[in-house]
């Protein structure tokens, strides 16, 4: 695939600036997530407020595992519990090693169930996965917790005199899903519709064990936080609260988390860091600043200067290299971030190539199609095979005009082998055409 096509020369480094622990709060964390867009529904304002108000509480978020990882639909709550630790609340990742057995409904068409094994092994992928963005040392560690330690011994009868005997079923048939399903042609299964049942005894469960009194998740959530809250309160007699997320949509409306690979997944074995980078810098400027809200821990002040960068400036896009840099940094680290911008700038022919991972070279020739030649293969037929030009006449004409580039050396004959060129890590070749036209090839052993 042509570079131009989707990945973008990310210009200069990014200036860095974080949000550090030791800042002092200057307005009430409801306040600052409320600016940053990532508060939609509560059980009510003025109540999650004096309740924050009474001292550090304990909150959950839970994460199912339905795939062996997580995506950036995810990351926008694992934001949201980092900001809360920093506001000094205790938090508690919840790892559905039960749910993620039965399945959250989804609109349309059941979920296949994963074998027992396959969601064990999912369930360590993500706790590793969200341990990267919680502190778990310190006065309001956090706590991992798993609801197949509390649901895997709970009995069928216990289910249903304990728990279900609160649960409404005109209630249960009112959430939204459940009523789309039920007027389908295939309807819902009874193991999907009782997953609302399954979530609230979660949260009951974590309020009698460790006293937490606040669940947050997605606003496609609503329904079953509340099932959670109105379980506690017939169950318990205590009030608790519940707080969503908005689901993230471009400016256009449209849905946001896809690349043209598919779901933007955190793992770095199913998305490069390379691929992760190139999804935030082709951000569009009508979106740039809200995602710098959303995603990012810098400061109102720095987000306020990016947005007169993007009204003043936008040809430069420092605000959309901001943001790829911050949260490619966030999920995979600051390391690796760099040596994704310096990739970006060496295949452009800003930087030196050789001295690129493999890793990292794995994940552009990902992201840019890379393909095999053969051996003696010509750069004009590599630049085709490559499908950075169309045609062999257009790879002469840009070698004969000076356009064409192998590991950043001009080409001088058309009669060139690509091999001629001691490959980089991996064994990949970088060839260009002009300044935006990569592609990576890689000759067959």
């Amino acid at each position: 695939m042509p570079s131009d096509s989707f990945v973008s020369d990310p210009g200069d480094p990014p200036a860095r600036t974080h949000w550090h622990n030791g800042r002092i709060m200057t307005q009430h964390i409801l306040d600052e997530l409320a600016w940053r867009g990532l508060i939609s529904q509560t059980t009510g304002d003025d109540e999650l407020r004096a309740h924050l108000d009474e001292g550090p509480i304990t909150l959950y978020c839970g994460f199912d595992p339905t795939a062996p990882s997580l995506h950036i639909g995810n990351l926008v709550q694992l934001v949201l519990l980092r900001h809360l630790q920093r506001a000094g609340h205790r938090i508690l990742p919840l790892v559905g090693g039960a749910t993620g057995m039965i399945g959250d409904p989804r609109m349309s068409g059941e979920r296949v169930l994963n074998t027992k094994e396959t969601v064990a092994e999912w369930v360590e992928r993500l706790r590793s996965q969200i341990s990267m963005f919680l502190d778990f040392e310190g006065d309001n560690a956090a706590q991992m917790v798993n609801n197949l330690d509390w649901t895997g011994e709970l009995s069928a009868i216990d289910l249903l005199r304990e728990v279900g005997k609160h649960f409404r079923l005109g209630t249960m048939l009112a959430k939204d899903t459940v009523a789309r399903r039920l007027e389908s042609d295939e309807g819902i299964s009874y193991t999907e519709f009782s997953y609302q049942v399954l979530q609230g005894n979660d949260y009951r469960e974590l309020h009698r064990r460790y006293g937490c009194t606040l669940q947050t998740g997605g606003n496609d959530q609503w329904g079953n936080l509340l099932s959670g809250v109105e379980l506690i309160r017939k169950a318990e007699g205590a009030a608790v609260h519940a707080m969503t997320t908005p689901l993230i949509t471009k400016a256009d409306g449209t849905k946001f988390g896809k690349s043209e690979g598919g779901a933007v997944w955190l793992a770095p074995d199913m998305m490069s860091p390379y691929a992760f980078y190139q999804f935030w810098i082709n951000t569009e400027d009508a979106d740039v600043v809200r995602f710098l809200k959303i995603f990012t821990f810098l400061t109102r002040e720095r987000i306020e200067e990016l947005e007169q960068a993007v009204a003043a400036e936008p040809f430069k896009r420092e605000a959309q290299r901001t943001l790829a840099w911050e949260v490619t940094a966030l999920v995979h680290g600051a390391d690796a971030a760099d040596a994704v911008v310096q990739a970006s700038q060496a295949i452009f022919g800003r930087a030196e190539l050789h001295g690129l991972d493999e890793a990292t070279l794995d994940g552009c020739a990902q992201e840019l199609g890379g393909v095999e030649v053969p051996a003696g293969a010509s750069v004009v037929d590599a630049l085709v095979l490559a499908g950075i030009v169309s045609s062999k006449s257009d790879a002469r004409r840009a070698v004969q005009d000076g356009g064409a580039y192998v590991n950043n050396a001009k080409v001088d004959s058309i009669e060139q082998a690509v091999d001629a060129h001691a490959p980089l890590a991996g064994g990949w070749i970088v060839l260009r055409r002009g300044k935006k036209s990569v592609g990576l090839v890689r000759v067959a052993a």
